[in-house]
């Protein structure tokens, strides 16, 4: 317990240098002044766009658990996504949400493998449409700019290329025994989850389309906000950066991905279109607004349809971050996938 909550204080210390950083290098006024410029028609509808996309989540999401029979409920699997939004705006990275919600469908459904095995599904697909993103934004940028700018974006792409390549230890099966023993349950879900989607490649390839149509929806929302601050710039450049920045905040390394994100998109923003700091930290800064908006929304469908009668989490069923830290040993991985 010690060490976990040693491992919190650090990734908060990082945050708040991240964000100590960002006001040194732009002081508040010049955000502020930057971010006034939105209309808040633009927000709400930004608000009503991410809303949209994590309804298509959801479905996508409940999909992938479903895959191991394991039976969640429509309801159930809003209220399950509901409190992962809700926690990744406290726990260290995105991943932490999903950890949540896998475990919060396996309370509901006694199925915790299941659940945690479809979460591992929907993990390994979105973070290849992550890559995939990535790289098309680098080779568009590389086709839209010229001179270093061509290299840096070539770079980026060959980067995300690489990354794809660590999943080949997985795709050729290595033998679970070889891996280093921390990494083993991981492993071993991992192995399980893309042995079933082997044995549906449509199935996996439907998914895949799904989340990237979702992460290109919120690229483009994140576009939107730009605009709607005075940032024009191609079009390819925001689909490199904000994935980019996504991936870099998978990184459990602070609190909910705050600071760490705002730099990496304003400074991809900076190299690769030449944006001003202020006016590409305002654009984060106002997504960021948008995900908060949205957690603390989630938090509020995961407490009142705990109310509904046969909920097994939500109002009256205990603390939301319990199954965190008394259940998880229900979802160990088996020893061989």
């Amino acid at each position: 317990m010690r060490a976990m909550r040693l491992k919190l204080w650090i990734k908060v210390a990082i945050s708040s240098a991240f964000l100590g950083l960002i006001f040194w290098v732009v002081p508040f006024r010049e955000l502020w002044g930057a971010a006034r410029r939105l209309e808040p028609a633009v927000w709400l509808s930004a608000f009503a766009g991410l809303v949209a996309g994590h309804g298509l989540g959801v479905f996508k999401w409940r999909l992938n658990v479903n895959l191991s029979r394991a039976n969640l409920r429509p309801l159930d699997a809003v209220q399950c996504y509901s409190a992962g939004m809700f926690a990744n705006l406290c726990l260290p990275s995105i991943v932490g949400g999903d950890a949540l919600k896998a475990l919060l469908a396996g309370r509901v459904t006694r199925r915790y493998e299941a659940a945690v095995i479809g979460g591992m599904t929907e993990r390994l697909i979105d973070t290849t449409a992550l890559l995939v993103l990535i790289t098309t934004g680098a080779f568009l940028m590389r086709a839209a700019a010229s001179g270093w700018v061509r290299q840096v974006a070539l770079v980026g792409a060959l980067l995300a290329i690489a990354t794809v390549a660590l999943f080949l230890p997985l795709l050729l099966r290595r033998p679970l025994a070889r891996w280093p023993k921390r990494l083993r349950p991981t492993a071993g879900r991992s192995l399980v989850a893309l042995r079933r989607l082997r044995r549906r490649p449509q199935l996996a390839l439907g998914v895949l389309a799904l989340s990237l149509s979702i992460q290109s929806w919120f690229v483009l929302l994140n576009a939107w906000l730009g605009r709607g601050i005075g940032i024009e710039i191609p079009l390819a450049a925001w689909f490199f950066a904000v994935p980019m920045a996504k991936a870099v905040t998978l990184l459990p390394i602070s609190v909910g991905g705050f600071g760490l994100r705002e730099v990496t998109v304003a400074g991809w923003l900076t190299f690769l279109a030449a944006v001003p700091h202020e006016q590409g930290l305002a654009a984060s800064f106002l997504w960021q607004t948008l995900v908060i908006a949205i957690g603390l929304s989630g938090g509020l469908v995961w407490f009142a349809l705990g109310l509904r009668r046969g909920a097994r989490t939500g109002a009256g069923h205990g603390p939301l971050l319990a199954p965190l830290a008394g259940q998880a040993q229900n979802a160990r991985a088996p020893g061989r996938p």
